[in-house]
């Protein structure tokens, strides 16, 4: 008599994502070029609709127009434009990129607040990208969800799925805090190379398949 195929109970999937990940990339380098916590912040809030690749093409230029907040608001906001242009939205980032470079040398003498209700005050800076400027540049644990961690997290039953706050939520309390860092960057190398939009619908990589054995259909995910 065959015995049916199981899906793995949510701790067990857990452990699993937490073992496979940490195989595949032992290593989690920041996908975005950076040198300092501004540049980090100005290379995400540049990502938002836009490709880490694109990114990195684009940040050496506008680093050589200025590298540093005191710098960055002396720089007429149509030349930031005319730089960040191929990154999408730029009008609203070239503004977004000047304003938040004054406050910060009006408020913080030039430097990056360490502290996540600061950042989210700042001009273009959503709780995604504070929550990155907080783990990569400071290290403070932090899990920040974009579109890729929302998906696979709906895919691996981390998660209902209804927006990317209660998906942050529910990863927080499934993994230790110790790992959030290094495992938003583990999930988002993961779903880029396996697990991607067109590329798994939640029965075709490694991890869905092996978490959900029986899944007999696409998962349906919700937009973040």
């Amino acid at each position: 008599m065959e015995t049916a195929v199981k899906n793995l109970l949510k701790q067990e999937r857990v452990a699993y994502i937490l073992q496979r990940l940490e195989e595949l990339y032992p290593e989690t380098p920041v996908p975005l070029d950076h040198k300092d916590p501004y540049t980090l912040l100005v290379a995400v809030l540049l990502s938002a609709q836009c490709t880490d690749e694109r990114v990195n093409q684009v940040t050496p230029s506008l680093w050589a127009l200025a590298d540093n907040p005191a710098d960055m608001a002396r720089v007429a906001v149509e030349d930031i434009q005319r730089v960040i242009r191929p990154c999408g939205l730029s009008p609203q980032k070239a503004k977004a990129i000047s304003k938040l470079s004054q406050i910060l040398v009006n408020e913080y003498h030039g430097e990056v607040p360490e502290n996540m209700a600061a950042l989210e005050t700042l001009p273009g800076v959503g709780h995604k990208t504070a929550s990155v400027v907080m783990s990569q540049a400071f290290g403070h644990p932090a899990f920040p969800v974009d579109t890729h961690i929302h998906r696979l997290a709906q895919r691996w039953g981390l998660t209902s799925g209804k927006n990317v706050a209660q998906t942050e939520k529910d990863l927080k309390r499934l993994f230790p805090r110790d790992k959030w860092n290094k495992l938003h960057l583990q999930i988002i190398f993961y779903g880029r190379e396996y697990c991607s939009a067109r590329g798994c619908d939640g029965t075709v990589c490694e991890i869905c398949t092996t978490c959900y054995p029986a899944r007999k259909h696409p998962k349906k995910t919700k937009k973040a």
